[in-house]
């Protein structure tokens, strides 16, 4: 890698845009990936991450905007990119009826690599991601959780300097989830390649580097979490209860705070809470269910940007999800 090619960011998006007939997926988005860094791209289905990812993987072309991949312009040089590109695909990409070795071997012919080169690479991985004893398995019968090491080792045999995962995550239960993370942060640390996924996992993607959250098409924050998370400031309150529209009105209208009323709860920001809890019960204990109080998370990040749940009906139609809640045990 030249100098000038170092200092470069792994993945430069600007004003990024994208059509499906008359639905507009993608509106605006930009935002660059430094390399060697974690970046994750959080949002409920049908918030454009996924369209977002196809573009990135070339296999959407750029309608409008400027994607550049390593240094590449991605409608332009699209076969550069693909030379340098690792991709797991959320659906799995390997052929069940062939044994981990020969999905790596076949892997590896569609690099140009052959022979001992390819052997040893194969080798390697296999060690690495703890499946040398599972080489000569057939992948139907693997764990989801080691078909994804499979998918990984697989994505880097050929040495890519840039590796992105569609909803890594997905089917596999929290073990082989940390799992999962251990070995991408490995990689991150070791062979310095930057990594970009895409997750609907709030808990997880607060392992990344740094998060792009997208709502509805477009990027509504950008940074890491511990400081979206500390851009809040203070406290969350939740109260749980049955009308949270009318709750809400009367909160803000009692104690002059801003609320904000979603499915079966009212949410409160404050600085000094422990005050307004007891203030709440007192003034309102025959309609309150249940109040918590914690630190602010990137669930109430995306609340406070977009003033809706993450998991808002009005998240929908923009994208075809594929995802499946299966849980495996790896």
């Amino acid at each position: 890698m030249r100098a000038a090619d170092s200092e470069r960011p792994a993945v430069q998006v600007l004003d990024l845009e994208h059509v499906y007939g008359d639905r507009q997926a993608l509106r605006g988005v930009s935002f660059d990936v430094p390399r060697g860094e974690i970046f994750a791209l959080l949002g409920p289905n049908g918030g454009g991450k996924t369209t977002l990812f196809r573009v990135l993987s070339t296999l959407l072309p750029v309608q409008k905007g400027t994607v550049r991949v390593l240094g590449a312009d991605l409608a332009r040089e699209r076969d550069a990119v693909r030379r340098q590109l690792g991709v797991v695909f959320q659906a799995p990409a390997l052929d069940r009826k062939l044994t981990v070795r020969e999905n790596l071997r076949h892997q590896g012919h569609l690099y140009g690599l052959r022979g001992k080169d390819l052997e040893a690479r194969i080798d390697a991985g296999l060690e690495r991601f703890g499946l040398a004893d599972r080489r000569n398995e057939l992948v139907e019968r693997l764990s989801g959780g080691l078909r994804r090491r499979v998918e990984i080792a697989k994505g880097l045999l050929h040495r890519p300097e840039l590796l992105i995962l569609d909803e890594p995550s997905t089917g596999l239960d929290p073990g082989a989830r940390r799992d999962l993370w251990r070995v991408l942060q490995e990689i991150r640390s070791a062979d310095r390649v930057t990594v970009l996924l895409t997750s609907h996992i709030l808990e997880e993607v607060e392992r990344s580097d740094r998060v792009a959250i997208l709502d509805r098409g477009r990027i509504v924050a950008v940074g890491s979490p511990g400081a979206l998370e500390a851009e809040l400031g203070g406290d969350v309150i939740s109260i749980t209860c049955d009308d949270p529209q009318a709750l809400s009105r009367a909160i803000a209208a009692r104690f002059g705070v801003e609320t904000v009323a979603l499915e079966r709860t009212v949410r409160i920001e404050r600085a000094q809470s422990a005050d307004l809890v007891r203030e709440l019960l007192d003034a309102f204990r025959g309609d309150i269910e249940a109040v918590t109080l914690s630190k602010p998370t990137l669930e109430d990040v995306f609340i406070h940007v977009t003033g809706h749940g993450f998991w808002s009906a009005g998240n929908s139609g923009t994208e075809i999800s594929t995802e499946s809640h299966t849980e495996e045990r790896a």
